[in-house]
């Protein structure tokens, strides 16, 4: 049995698909964090039932991509029962969808979410009397804490075993008009609303907060339904009051560089620390497996794979995971306030500027924490030029794979200024896109112009997006978040890069007697690229071979060097620091941020784009201005250091 489970962005969706199968779907509080169906796997008495968690979108209407998904789902029959997810806090919006919904035919049950927000915010909910004039179940629940989910899923099950009345039954209290795609936006959207308007007048009240007495929810002192962006845990007078600074014109940008910069702060002020005693730990790991190795009369050749190539290499980038996962603390607080939608509205002035939209700003924001999310998540926007520039200027964000690279050669060679070093390459890396997205507007929209497309029909989209109320992050969902992305980056460390960093072995110490040096297959491919990177004064076969393996993934550059220099965090430093200057190690960074995306976003980038050729654009785009970059900054800073 097929569930569906459908509502608008920030509804708490995917909250309730990871506590109904167990799954580690993102949650988030902005649009953009479910982009395509994601199933998994539940089980109601003997029953097997297959959860699918689809896109928000606000209609049925056609839309953006990530929208469309979830309408042919529903539209294509391919959900035997749905779940439509409602925020009990902007019930009257909500209802729209649900009222189109409706009208599918398919057996569904109405999850009436954030029970918990809804009280706290003085409304009151007649829930029976919502099921009567919907016409369907209603089950309320709090996705964060799982109350109600059992109930829930149950009640989707016994939607579809009873679906000859399920799918024919009319709402009682206010019957929805024929929903028509055809015009989703005239006379019949209006009249949906009006029907949702009309429900929510008639089973929701809201308490006076002085007086404790009840009051219509279309009294002119309630306001309870409706999209109200203030209402929420906190007070809507405080959310306001908050908002009327981080939103400030004057104001907005400067804090919202402020919080940045904090973040990278709290992350070298817990990382650092804890990334000295995973340096330590890994020493004593080294020398119990040196130890062990030597005990067991293992052959000089097995001790140098084991010792020089799988635990120099693996190690070096496991000895930054901590500034890692405090990145991702850092994140995960800042989504759980509902911070990051202000960034985005925050921005939507400056992406204008650049020929787009402040939902493009989504895109980069999660590529912070992976470029192939942030690809992913252009499908929120409905615009095709505004997509492809988005896509084609993400791999230019410092995603967290970068992370370990930054840390090692801020460590090593700029120790007293290391937060700083990483803060700039993280800015750098936005002004590189801000520059590449102008230029590539520009360009894009000329093309269109000479090919007689109508630019004004593919103008930047308009950005409407709806801003969560503040909320008191929650333990357990920041300690899952951080969790679940720093799994991945340790997954990673114990596959991907392992492997990568046995073939580094290898390739470094074939032909027998070469010794790891220049002789060696490594050391002839390097030196072969070397020459290029002189001007950026990086021109040794080390920093060439560490480059080309940083192309399947980023974390491979901090592990080849690993390999490449010796094992451990103070013999690798010590390395670094004998054969890069202040100014050509800058450079290298530079070129580590910006140069060609792995090989897991260069996929992304084929299948968003649906083209070879916009693939081999932006690798080779990217390798141009990466260069140039690199080069540039190391001319200037010689001059310096």
């Amino acid at each position: 049995m097929v569930i569906a489970l459908v509502g608008n962005p920030n509804c708490g969706k995917s909250v309730i698909f990871n506590a109904l199968t167990g799954a580690r779907q993102p949650v988030g509080n902005w649009p953009g964090v479910t982009v395509e169906h994601v199933s998994a796997r539940a089980r109601v008495d003997s029953i097997d039932v297959t959860v699918v968690d689809l896109p928000g979108t606000y209609s049925l209407a056609p839309g953006p991509p990530d929208e469309t998904v979830t309408r042919q789902f529903i539209l294509d029959s391919r959900a035997e029962a749905i779940i439509n997810v409602v925020d009990a806090t902007n019930l009257e919006r909500n209802l729209y969808l649900t009222l189109q919904l409706i009208q599918t035919r398919v057996p569904m049950v109405v999850a009436l979410n954030m029970m918990d927000e809804a009280a706290d915010s003085g409304l009151d909910i007649d829930v029976e009397g919502l099921s009567k004039a919907l016409g369907v179940p209603v089950v309320p629940t709090v996705g964060v804490t799982g109350k109600g989910l059992d109930a829930l899923l149950n009640a989707a099950v016994d939607a579809r075993q009873t679906m000859s009345v399920a799918a024919t039954r009319q709402p009682a209290a206010a019957p929805p008009p024929s929903w028509d795609e055809a015009d989703p936006s005239g006379e019949v959207a209006a009249r949906l609303y009006d029907a949702a308007a009309s429900i929510v007048s008639s089973v929701v009240r809201r308490r006076h907060a002085a007086t404790g007495v009840a009051a219509g929810a279309n009294d002119r002192n309630a306001d309870a339904a409706g999209p109200d962006n203030g209402d929420g845990p906190l007070s809507r007078t405080l959310s306001q009051r908050i908002d009327a600074i981080a939103l400030s014109p004057v104001l907005a940008f400067p804090l919202f560089l402020a919080v940045i910069a904090a973040m990278f702060g709290l992350t070298f002020t817990i990382g650092g620390p804890l990334s000295d005693l995973a340096a330590r730990a890994m020493g004593v790991l080294h020398g119990v497996i040196e130890a062990g190795l030597e005990a067991a009369r293992t052959p000089e050749l097995i001790r140098a794979f084991v010792l020089d190539g799988v635990l120099a290499g693996v190690g070096a980038v496991l000895e930054f995971a901590p500034p890692v996962f405090a990145l991702f603390l850092s994140i995960s607080l800042l989504e759980d306030t509902g911070y990051m939608a202000r960034a985005a509205l925050i921005s939507d002035r400056i992406m204008t500027a650049l020929g787009l939209s402040g939902r493009a700003m989504i895109p980069m924001i999660l590529g912070f924490g992976c470029n192939v999310s942030g690809i992913l998540a252009t499908r929120t926007l409905d615009n095709r030029r505004e997509r492809l520039v988005s896509i084609l200027i993400n791999p230019f964000i410092s995603c967290s794979a970068r992370l370990p690279v930054y840390v090692l050669f801020a460590t090593a060679l700029f120790p007293k200024h290391r937060w700083l070093v990483v803060f700039s390459l993280y800015v750098l890396g936005v002004a590189i896109a801000a520059a590449a997205a102008k230029a590539l507007s520009l360009w894009l929209l000329a093309r269109e112009r000479r090919a007689g497309v109508s630019s004004e029909a593919d103008s930047a989209s308009a950005f409407v997006m709806e801003l969560p109320p503040y909320r008191k992050p929650s333990g357990v969902t920041v300690l899952k978040n951080t969790w679940r992305r720093g799994q991945d980056f340790l997954s990673k460390a114990g596959s991907v890069i392992a492997m990568g960093v046995v073939a580094m072995w290898v390739l470094t110490n074939l032909p027998p007697g070469s010794d790891g040096g220049p002789g060696s297959l490594m050391g002839m491919i390097g030196s072969v690229i070397a020459p290029v990177f002189r001007p950026a004064g990086f021109g040794t076969w080390q920093a060439s071979s560490a480059l080309v393996f940083g192309v399947f993934a980023k974390e491979m550059i901090a592990g080849s060097l690993g390999v490449l220099y010796g094992a451990g965090e103070t013999g690798l430093a010590a390395a670094l620091s004998a054969h890069f200057t202040p100014a050509a190690g800058y450079a290298f960074l530079v070129m580590s941020m910006a140069y060609v995306p792995c090989v897991a976003t260069m996929a992304a980038i084929r299948r968003e784009t649906g083209s070879r050729g916009w693939t081999v654009f932006a690798v080779v785009y990217q390798m141009v201005v990466a260069w140039g970059l690199s080069v540039a900054t190391y001319q200037v800073l010689r001059l310096v250091w």
